[in-house]
């Protein structure tokens, strides 16, 4: 289990998941995290497994990968501390999305979907809190992904639209 210490809820408490619970919620749910380290190069999850359980960055820096439909892997992003993962298994009970690998060592904290459902039996309103901030990052994440799309879209537009150099002789 995690530690209780107080700075560890200083830190839970500044990441996006945490935000606005009470303290006696924050304990209970910090008292359902289980620490987890692996080391560099570790895959912490692997895209198209089965996943029951999400995880929030303590330390150290994740790659976030996901194969490309010709079988190359792409860096999607980059996660540190504060950051969280796997709650979409949470959510729509799907297989991973993407791969997570340790870029050096990394300390996370793991929440099952069990134990996410005893927190919402043991304390609803603080449930609903941490689906809303969920939610919310989940938004964030997609507002960026149109964004990243667009300047794709663009970008292509403009390379088909430049005019080609003819051929040297």
């Amino acid at each position: 289990m995690a530690a209780s210490s107080p700075e560890l809820k200083a830190f839970l408490i500044e990441t996006p998941f945490f935000g606005g619970l009470s303290a006696e919620s924050l304990d209970l749910l910090v008292a359902m995290l289980v620490e987890r380290r692996f080391e560099a190069g570790a895959t912490v999850v692997a895209e198209g497994e089965p996943g029951r359980s999400m995880y929030i960055v303590h330390a150290g820096a994740l790659a976030v990968r996901k194969r490309g439909d010709a079988g190359s892997v792409i860096d999607l992003n980059r996660l540190g501390p504060g950051d969280f993962f796997g709650e979409m298994t949470l959510i729509d009970v799907q297989h991973r999305s993407a791969t997570l690998v340790a870029e050096g060592p990394v300390a996370l904290y793991e929440l099952t979907a069990r134990n996410l459902y005893a927190y919402y039996k043991a304390d609803i309103h603080a449930y609903a809190m941490v689906m809303q901030n969920i939610n919310r990052e989940l938004c964030r994440r997609l507002r960026r992904a149109d964004h990243r799309f667009a300047e794709l879209a663009e970008a292509s537009r403009a390379a088909a639209t430049r005019p080609r150099a003819a051929p040297e002789r």
